[in-house]
């Protein structure tokens, strides 16, 4: 009979250290730099469906203004980024509880071949980014015949 250790807590400590030391991973889907190092104080969560003819991104960036937001393409990248800024508030009875993230954000994903960078479209209503990314068509394989010298 084998004898198995039980450990409820290992997937758990598991996902903490994937979140706190990402990694290549983490740093290309989030806001980190190529040496690891932050570059946003939040994520903003996302939504990506695939459409017979196109990518539809939608970002959560509630109460960020459309002016305060990039949207850039470059070598199969998309990133995304902007600012939310924090609202002035005043402290009464010395108690203050706040929740919602402020500061930049900023996020990438890789494009597929398929995604047509001249055509990317974005709009921002009621708190959330829309990126449309239509799909180019795909080029068919030419034969080339070979002839003889």
């Amino acid at each position: 009979m084998n004898v198995t250790r039980f450990e409820p807590w290992n997937m758990i400590n598991l996902l903490h250290r994937d979140l706190e030391f990402g990694g290549a991973r983490r740093s290309a889907l989030a806001g980190y730099d190529d040496n690891g190092s932050s570059v946003a104080d939040w994520l903003p969560a996302v939504d990506i469906v695939e459409e017979k003819q196109r990518f539809v991104l939608r970002a959560d960036i509630p109460g960020v203004k459309a002016d305060d937001i990039e949207v850039n393409m470059e070598k199969g990248v998309l990133s995304l980024s902007g600012e939310r800024h924090k609202e002035s508030s005043e402290e009464v009875d010395g108690m203050q509880r706040l929740e919602r993230s402020s500061g930049k954000f900023y996020r990438r994903f890789s494009l597929p071949e398929s995604a047509d960078p001249d055509a990317i479209s974005a709009k921002s209503a009621d708190g959330i980014l829309e990126i449309i990314i239509p799909k180019q068509e795909r080029v068919k394989a030419r034969k080339i015949t070979v002839a003889a010298a």
